[in-house]
């Protein structure tokens, strides 16, 4: 239903193409115009269905690939552990204690994501890692729903179909999947309704879906209140300051940069057992409490160096079909690409990982938002919004091959590994409901057994087993007495070897 005002407040913008499929007061259909200025037809079963098979599609493969990552023992990170670690406390009611990052560290002094508790319900069904991974790729999947929706209401049937498609297989969806779960699998599908429905015109709905978002991670406070200033815009240009996409804009404005204020000045340094914002430091040219060591000037100057940045840039400019840029949206991107270039980390800044997840909705909504009629901009070409649709479609198929996710089309990823039974057989050797000190490569698995501590943290306290998969692990070798190496790194203990087979050895405490 149409919020009280939005139909006069958005004036020009109302009469445009945000009258397209949206409700009306009296609660029927009604009809708008395609990219092309010309009215679309009412819409049928299959516009309701199409979007959801759409995301379907992409859950299937997404959960395909989670399911064959995790069968075949792949650990691209500790995270995994961290975060299934958090969902097994949220699921007995208790705070985010996560051992892996230390003795009493709570999660929600690291990254404040408060919205992550809605994984204890799920975790307490099926207490398995794989359990996030499958969650993350419905998350995702479904995130495709309300673009696909949009897109096939304001670009055509055909044209938003595919839209909707490339958005979902995009290769910073693709990445986020490939490094397993994160926190930013939650902000997905809540960017996506945002923008769905700041296309269609609908601006309290806009707010109301981003609100969330900076309950999932402290940096997108900065992207919820980039787009509060695109709704504020948007309104001024529509009709003036007292329009509804102007108040709903302010509004938001505001909720996005209190909260980054609150969870970066108060919420992270109280929770966390340094009392400070362990990401501070992560800014080139400043030291581990943030002050700056380099200058402002070389802090600045290092976010447009090395080249890899600006090939992240160039493949947002292709997701979003190039005629993107034309939107206000894509000022969207630029909070999450400061804190990213700004940083010091490699990982920030190339087109891998889980980084630009929350981009890709942005390209998408940014594609529709610049080839259809706006306030003082006319219909568009039908010749243009395909050729932004080409592009981006494109560009997910030419990148596909590159991500991990291609090799869903190997049989051999389907085949379990030579080493399965003598992990399975260490995961076994650990008693239910002990203290163990692992490596990155099993801490996933063996959250749901036992109390995980990361074996590379120094202050962890004597736990029951040592655990580790010494082939894949640098550290500490092939050839490391593992009780030994137990002993020393708790004195006054004995430990013993119960397991060694293929690379993973098991020393348990037995004094």
């Amino acid at each position: 239903m149409t919020a009280p005002g939005e139909a006069r407040g958005g004036g020009a913008r109302t009469a445009g193409r945000h009258t397209a499929v949206g409700s009306t007061a009296a609660g029927s259909t009604a009809v708008g115009s395609t990219a092309a200025g010309r009215p679309r037809p009412p819409r049928t079963a299959a516009d309701r269905w199409v979007p959801w098979l759409v995301a379907a599609a992409v859950t299937a493969v997404y959960t395909t690939f989670a399911w064959t990552q995790w069968r075949l023992l792949e650990s691209p990170s500790w995270d995994l552990g961290i975060f299934t670690q958090l969902a097994k406390a949220y699921a007995h009611g208790q705070a985010p204690v996560v051992t892996i990052k230390g003795e009493g560290f709570n999660l929600l002094g690291d990254h404040f994501h408060p919205l992550l508790v809605l994984l204890g319900p799920l975790y307490r069904l099926f207490p398995s890692g794989l359990t996030l991974l499958v969650t993350q790729a419905v998350l995702l999947g479904v995130s495709a729903v309300p673009l696909t929706s949009v897109a096939r209401d304001l670009l055509g049937r055909a044209r938003g179909t595919v839209a909707g498609a490339a958005y979902g297989l995009s290769w910073g969806l693709q990445g986020a999947v490939a490094v397993q779960f994160h926190e930013i699998a939650f902000a997905v599908p809540l960017l996506a309704a945002a923008l769905a429905a700041f296309l269609r015109g609908r601006w309290w709905a806009t707010a109301l879906w981003a609100a969330p978002l900076v309950l999932v991670k402290e940096d997108l406070g900065l992207t919820v209140a980039a787009l509060g200033l695109v709704l504020v815009w948007r309104g001024w240009r529509a009709g003036g300051w007292r329009t509804a996409p102007a108040r709903a804009g302010a509004a938001l404005t505001a909720w996005g940069l209190a909260w980054t204020v609150l969870a970066i000045g108060v919420v992270l340094p109280a929770l966390n057992p340094r009392g400070r914002w362990d990401y501070a430091g992560r800014l080139s040219g400043t030291d581990q409490g943030g002050a700056d060591q380099g200058g402002l000037l070389g802090t600045l100057l290092g976010a447009f160096v090395p080249g890899e940045k600006w090939v992240t840039v160039l493949l947002l400019v292709a997701a979003a079909g190039v005629v993107g840029l034309r939107s206000p949206l894509a000022w969207l991107w630029l909070p999450t690409l400061a804190w990213r270039f700004l940083g010091d980390v490699e990982h920030y800044w190339g087109w891998g990982w889980h980084y630009s997840a929350v981009l890709m909705p942005v390209a998408a909504a940014a594609l529709i938002d610049a080839v259809t009629p706006g306030p003082g901009r006319p219909a568009r070409p039908a010749g243009r919004a395909s050729l932004a649709v080409v592009v981006a479609a494109l560009t997910t198929a030419l990148m596909t091959p590159a991500q991990p996710l291609a090799r869903l089309a190997d049989p051999q990823t389907y085949a379990l590994p030579a080493r399965h039974a003598a992990h399975t057989a260490a995961l076994d050797a650990v008693r239910p409901g002990a203290t163990v000190e692992t490596d990155v490569y099993l801490m996933a698995y063996l959250v749901p057994r036992a109390q995980v501590y990361w074996v590379g943290n120094e202050g962890n306290p004597a736990p029951d087993y040592l655990v580790l998969d010494t082939w894949r692990g640098t550290w500490p070798g092939r050839d490391a007495d593992l009780a030994a190496l137990a002993e020393e790194r708790h004195p006054g203990t004995r430990y013993e070897v119960v397991l060694d087979d293929d690379g993973f050895v098991v020393a348990r405490r037995v004094g």
